[in-house]
Order: C-alpha cells, then structure tokens, then sequence
C-alpha cells in the first residue's frame, strides 16, 4: 500500500474500534501518514429528535460530549492525547459510516474500521458500519477484526452489557487481559 497520505479510523470506543486505532496508527508510522480518529455522533433520539425540539445550546453540549469521548478513547489507547501534527482527531455530527466515507474521500487517503463483532444468529446486522464503508468508500478499506476477548464474552446478557457500556480509561484493557498480580 504505497502512496498512503491519510488514514482514516473509526474511534467509537468500542472494543473493535480500540483495536483498528492501534492498527492504524501502526500503518500511519510505517507510511509516514496522517492519522485521523474519528468519532461520529448523532443527538440523543437521532436527528429527527433534534429537529422537532431545536435547540443551539443542547447541540454545543452534544458537540463538546463527543470531542470529551473521543478524548477518553484517545487516553484509553495511548494514554495521551498526541500534540503531534500527524495526529489529528475529528468528532462530527453524522451517521458512522457515512461521515467516515466523507472524511476518506481524497486520493491517497486508507479507511481503517472494526469489524464488528460475529454473530450466531442470523438475521442480526452486525458490522453495519463497516459494511457501509466497504460498499460506499471511494478509498481502500481495511476492517480490522475484532479482539479476542469479544469472540469470548458470548451474545449472552454479560455480552449484552459489555458491548453497550461506557469505556473510560481505567475500564479499557490490553487484549491480553490485566497484568499477573
């Protein structure tokens, strides 16, 4: 993959994402690229929430929410948030995959996205994002696969719960699980 300017990732906090951050900022270093986290967001209740009960101050608390949670996934991934030019972090308004696709739009540019996690059942959409991208993308799409701890959690309630919480920092751990005391 050589011309690589721009990488573009995904930085939702989910564990796929975590993963695809790591791996992306490994390919920005090896390419001397640009690398571009990216969370994207919609308001509480979608956008036709916010467009039947408008309000300018909900949506600066939504914007500033965002850039504070791409933040947290920043810390939780390197334990800083980089000073460096090459690194440089978007939180926009938008559907997932659609403000990704937007983003990754010049020539040179690398889509780096999470997987998603497998499912069991069919029926269910998992990857949904990822599928967006790799269908939508006018750049080349890498999908990362997701960590091992994911395939191990199960779709269970424990799953259910994992999948759907808060990451902090402290929450987040390496893939190989913590330390040995």
């Amino acid at each position: 993959m050589s011309g690589i300017g721009r990488v573009i990732v995904g930085a939702s906090g989910s564990p796929g994402s975590l993963r695809a951050l790591r791996y992306a900022e490994e390919l920005a270093r090896a390419h001397d690229a640009i690398l571009i986290p990216v969370l994207a967001w919609v308001p509480p209740g979608g956008e036709a929430a916010d467009l039947q009960y408008p309000s300018d101050h909900l949506r600066r608390v939504w914007a500033e929410d965002a850039q504070h949670r791409l933040r947290d996934v920043l810390l939780a991934v390197w334990g800083e948030v980089p000073a460096d030019a090459s690194v440089q972090p978007i939180a926009q308004r938008g559907e997932a995959g659609r403000v990704l696709v937007e983003i990754a739009s010049r020539p040179g540019d690398l889509l780096v996205v999470g997987a998603g996690r497998r499912r069991r059942r069919p029926g269910f959409r998992a990857g949904k994002v990822s599928r967006y991208c790799l269908a939508h993308a006018a750049c080349p799409v890498l999908a990362v696969p997701p960590p091992a701890l994911a395939g191990e959690l199960g779709h269970g309630p424990l799953g259910w719960a994992f999948w759907r919480r808060q990451l902090t920092p402290e929450q987040v751990l390496d893939e190989r699980g913590p330390a040995p005391a």
